[in-house]
């Protein structure tokens, strides 16, 4: 008995979470209500007060549980300067695509709400930990960071913004482009043959 009820209760926080993401992701922090999380959930109110505490809460839960799948894109290769711009341009692609509520969620808040600011900050440090770690260059760490934080830009230009130019671009061209700037930029000796292909 008390297994079914702890199921259950898991069970309601996930359709919560689940419902939030999609409302914050749709509308941002400010314009979403706890009320409208328990619409879209199926429960009272008061149900999603018990379970995540106020509006602050549940958003650093919805959040936080995504958190950890934005930057993982490629984790399991071999992180070296080699294929440093590989890694990147993969998770770029990915971040193009049809990206998940929750992810969504944290991109439309970062600029006016710090959880979400903190969250892609965390990730981006870990980040730049990891393909530092590969450079030798003495400004490893300020080569990361100019590297990624330009894909964020890109993936809010076309996942937030709607930039026309960016929306209706093929992938194998955007990457064209980039393969370049961020093979200079991460100290590899020229681009990769598979820039052309």
């Amino acid at each position: 008995m008390e297994s079914t009820r702890a199921q259950q209760r898991r069970q309601t926080q996930q359709r919560i979470l689940a419902a939030a993401r999609e409302l914050f992701a749709a509308r941002g922090f400010e314009r979403t209500t706890i009320r409208a999380v328990a619409a879209a959930a199926g429960v009272d109110p008061a149900l999603v007060m018990q379970h995540f505490g106020n509006k602050q809460a549940l958003f650093s839960r919805a959040v936080t549980i995504e958190g950890a799948q934005i930057g993982e894109d490629g984790e399991q290769r071999t992180h070296n300067q080699h294929n440093q711009v590989d890694l990147i341009i993969a998770a770029l692609r990915v971040k193009l695509g049809d990206l998940s509520p929750a992810t969504l969620a944290v991109l439309r808040a970062m600029p006016t709400h710090p959880e979400a600011a903190r969250t892609v900050r965390d990730t981006i440090d870990e980040q730049v930990s990891r393909i530092s770690a590969a450079s030798k260059a003495d400004d490893a760490q300020l080569r990361a960071s100019l590297a990624l934080t330009m894909m964020l830009g890109i993936a809010i230009g076309r996942q937030i913004l709607d930039v026309p130019a960016l929306n209706g671009a093929e992938f194998t061209d955007i990457e064209r482009l980039l393969r370049p700037a961020l093979s200079t930029l991460l100290g590899e000796a020229a681009p990769r043959s598979a820039a052309r292909e």
